[in-house]
């Protein structure tokens, strides 16, 4: 099997200079470098250039799929933005996920090896992931609920352990892009996403404008200089300021533990084997129905031609290829069929065996004729 590699990092709060591209190009003369994003595919060979360092010093997302099942999310955010040791509570095994310090940024790292799983490239991906840096920078969690689902279903976590927000629902697109490039089970998915979490909801027009009215004449003038300077954190960091820190209203129900979320994922699994094999009986009998009307039509038609449905067949098997083979045993096991019904199931036998034994030569023949249980 051929290797493929593929390496896509993305700038979001600073273009790339052409200094920095001019120092990225020396890292690779093939990859495609543009003021925000680095692309580069390997089907063999290896990438020059240190990820973790490259996210340090230039990128804020980060995606890696090699075809041998590895898997990887790379997010860089500035340290202000997040509560750190917040984040840390939602990992169980280094092996899977880190958080790493970087100057004044923070950077989360997933990753996941030896996937089960066809890779067909991975352009596309990160434009489906990417939103999630944005809804962590506004207090958005569930992706990292994502990543504590992965040590759930490796069984990391033991059963007595409680989850770590309220839920996962709703789902979104880019929380589903995630959990399929990772190959989070969709049973443990849809399971712990079945229950709400709770999020700061939406501030209406009126709140926004009296928390605007209320900002002391320095925070406006932060607030400006921030958008002059072009900072692209400025939208989130205000996004923020006019949530409420709660959400009121609505009753607080006891978190789950990972063993109920195992037993609700494996009885989702258990409904949804249950509706496929009753799809399939149902296909199945369907299938038979059809096949039943169509052979009733070709027998009608084999008794129509009375014997020289025989000389047919003959000619049929003059061809001398398997689809011709595959004809006449169909063709002949109408006839048997149409044999029985008339009671002449003696004449027809002797009539098989005489034509079994001057083609005996064609074993492909005589294996379709025993496929169709016509010895």
């Amino acid at each position: 099997m051929s290797e493929y590699q593929y390496y896509e990092f993305r700038a979001i709060d600073r273009l790339l200079t052409p200094t920095d591209q001019q120092e990225l190009r020396a890292l690779s003369s093939r990859a495609d470098i543009t003021a925000r994003t680095f692309v580069n595919t390997y089907n063999w060979g290896d990438f020059k250039g240190n990820p973790d360092r490259l996210m340090a010093r230039y990128f804020d997302l980060f995606l890696y799929l090699a075809n041998w099942g590895t898997r990887q999310i790379a997010i860089r955010i500035p340290k202000l933005a997040l509560e750190v040791p917040r984040l840390k509570q939602f990992i169980a095994d280094r092996d899977v996920a880190r958080i790493r310090s970087e100057g004044e940024n923070v950077i989360l790292d997933v990753a996941r090896d030896e996937l089960d799983v066809e890779d067909e490239g991975g352009e596309g991906w990160l434009d489906g992931i990417a939103p999630l840096r944005n809804d962590l920078l506004e207090g958005d969690l569930r992706l990292l609920y994502l990543v504590w689902l992965m040590s759930v279903e490796s069984e990391d976590i033991p059963d007595e352990t409680v989850e770590p927000l309220d839920g996962l629902g709703p789902l979104t697109p880019q929380l589903v892009a995630f959990a399929n490039f990772f190959c989070i089970d969709r049973d443990l998915v849809e399971a712990a996403a079945a229950k709400p979490a709770i999020l700061r909801p939406e501030p209406s027009e009126q709140e926004v404008t009296a928390i605007i009215k209320a900002l002391g004449a320095k925070e406006k003038d932060g607030y400006l200089r921030r958008l002059y300077d072009g900072d692209p954190l400025i939208r989130a960091d205000f996004r923020r300021r006019c949530r409420p820190t709660t959400s009121p209203g609505k009753p607080v129900q006891p978190r789950r533990q990972a063993g109920e979320l195992r037993q609700i994922a494996a009885d989702l699994a258990e409904a949804r084997r249950k509706v496929e094999e009753e799809r399939r009986q149902a296909e199945k009998r369907r299938e038979q129905e059809r096949e039943t009307k169509a052979r009733k039509v070709r027998i009608d038609a084999l008794k129509r031609r009375g014997q020289s449905a025989w000389t047919d067949v003959e000619a049929i098997v003059a061809f001398r290829n398997n689809n011709a083979y595959d004809q006449a045993a169909v063709m002949l096991a109408d006839l048997r069929e149409l044999s029985l019904q008339q009671g002449t199931d003696d004449e027809f036998h002797r009539r098989l065996t005489d034509l079994r034994a001057r083609h005996k030569a064609k074993r492909q023949l005589l294996v379709r004729l025993a496929a169709n249980g016509l010895h």
